[in-house]
């Protein structure tokens, strides 16, 4: 057996366990891994300075937000956190520790952002990191890390985006890493991100959805990549930001489902879907809406949310700096919705939540 096969032969219980337990009914992931430029813009709407020490400080109000657990099986993080110490209030511990002790399986994010993509249309971009994943992977699992995720970014627009070469580019990328973090011990998550920049209808990205999972499983194929032991974070199917006339919740849930129904194996365990720019309530409310499409047809799949701004905006405009438990109380009451909504038994409006839109044009972190 080949020395790539035998590692990951040492892993496939493991990987599976992992899965099985990021998978776990009415739960879903804390994406908190934003990078250092991107957590300062956070602060920057709170008039707080992005400082280590900041940093350090807010990451601890996540880790030691009591019953996180009940909702949250797991959190992405940043390398800077993977490797922090809490603050002297939270008791100055490892923060991954922390979030061990809760029952939280932490994870990293592995890629190292986008870069334009040569021979493709104008705006479209590959995912870099690569190059020494596998000895990163390694030094990320023996500090407690479990799963890893890598963001692959594609969009629509009238000018043929995504491109083929862009689909299959970013696709390739996602089966070369979820194969090598594998080996490694780590539990993908495959993310095929697709922007919600544009004004087309939800059919239209229906299709493109379709036509990008499609290639991302057969690239995942050809890497043999074990699907028991690997996670989908894709977008939920929705129109453009700009479309005209925007679709309700019921349409998103009943899109989504039938795109995954055509496209994604029953292997996978759980599909962890980011919230692209939605709101927290608007998040909340398409999450239901897909579980209750996605019972109504049976789906094999835990149907969760990975979500970074809609769990986490309250809690920081809340927690300003300063007010721990007001930020531990708007991060639960978010945790709380998902984790009823995971279920298609969430009440709209039945937890505090901020209304404002989280669109940004050209999302980047």
């Amino acid at each position: 057996m080949p020395a790539d096969a035998m590692a990951l032969e040492e892993f496939r219980e493991q990987l599976a366990a992992t899965a099985a337990a990021l998978a776990e009914p009415g739960t879903g992931l804390l994406a908190a891994d934003e990078s250092t430029g991107t957590i300062g813009k956070r602060f920057e709407a709170i008039g707080l300075e992005n400082t280590e020490d900041h940093r350090r400080a807010y990451r601890s109000l996540l880790a030691t937000t009591a019953g996180l657990a009940e909702h949250i099986s797991g959190v992405i993080l940043f390398e800077e956190t993977l490797f922090q110490d809490s603050t002297e209030q939270a008791g100055g511990q490892p923060l991954v520790e922390l979030f061990q002790q809760q029952g939280i399986v932490p994870g990293i994010k592995v890629d190292q952002g986008v870069e334009p993509l040569a021979g493709g249309l104008a705006g479209e971009t590959w995912c870099t990191g690569l190059k020494g994943l596998g000895e990163r992977a390694a030094r990320y699992y023996a500090r407690g890390a479990r799963f890893a995720k890598w963001r692959a970014v594609l969009q629509i627009s009238s000018a043929g985006c995504p491109s083929e070469l862009a689909v299959r580019e970013n696709a390739w990328g996602l089966a070369r890493y979820a194969r090598t973090v594998q080996e490694h011990g780590l539990v993908p998550i495959v993310e095929p991100e697709i922007l919600m920049d544009g004004d087309h209808d939800i059919a239209t990205t229906a299709s493109v959805q379709e036509w990008v999972l499609r290639t991302v499983y057969e690239a995942l194929a050809v890497n043999g990549v074990f699907l028991e032991g690997s996670l989908l974070k894709p977008s939920m199917t929705l129109a453009g930001a700009a479309c005209p006339q925007p679709p309700n919740a019921q349409e998103v849930g009943a899109f989504t489902v039938r795109t995954l129904s055509r496209t994604v194996p029953a292997a996978v365990p759980a599909i962890l879907f980011l919230s692209g720019g939605l709101s927290e309530e608007d998040a909340s409310l398409c999450l239901n809406a897909i579980n209750q499409a996605a019972d109504a047809v049976g789906a094999p799949w835990h149907l969760g949310f990975s979500f970074g701004r809609a769990l986490q905006h309250s809690c920081i405009k809340h927690w300003a700096g300063h007010d721990l438990s007001a930020g531990q109380a708007a991060l639960l009451a978010r945790a709380r919705a998902n984790g009823a909504a995971s279920r298609g038994d969430y009440e709209p409006g039945s937890e505090p939540s901020d209304d404002a839109s989280l669109f940004v044009a050209n999302y980047s972190y």
